[in-house]
């Protein structure tokens, strides 16, 4: 069964972003995704200390590529978080099963993904690069808790 919201990191790079993410998917009862190669071992000191003693609520899965996953859950919607889209995140709605996909926090998302219909936006002042990827990834699934309830 799927749960009422996914998050998926992208090639992750920082450990104390993805275990943040961790914390606030445990609190969320949101699984997490990990794709492709990670920057840094999930037994890592500074990932484990972030995501506290939530570990154990976490349902977290390791993938290989985004078609893998796209395979695996065929009639989810997956959308792409991106500072290249005008389509903001607020003026989606959200339902139960749908993939939150994160890029990695140096370069975001490929550019194959960030085209794509789903590909959506969190506002920000112009002239600034990017939020946080733990930052992006709460307001976001808060955004679907709205909508949907948790």
């Amino acid at each position: 069964m799927t749960a009422k919201l996914n998050i998926a990191l992208y090639e992750p790079e920082i450990p104390q972003n993805t275990g943040n993410i961790a914390r606030l998917c445990a609190c969320c009862g949101a699984d997490l995704f990990l794709i492709g190669k990670l920057g840094f071992a999930l037994t890592d000191k500074y990932t484990k200390r972030a995501g506290l003693d939530y570990w154990e609520s976490v349902n977290i899965k390791k993938v290989n590529s985004i078609e893998e996953l796209q395979t695996e859950f065929p009639t989810s919607t997956f959308y792409y978080l991106t500072t290249k889209s005008k389509k903001l995140y607020t003026d989606v709605s959200f339902k139960d099963g749908d993939f939150i996909v994160f890029g990695p926090e140096s370069r975001g998302l490929p550019n194959e993904y960030v085209t794509r219909d789903t590909a959506i936006t969190i506002p920000m002042k112009e002239g600034q690069r990017s939020l946080n990827l733990a930052n992006s990834v709460a307001i976001t699934a808060y955004e679907i808790i709205r909508q949907n309830g948790i």
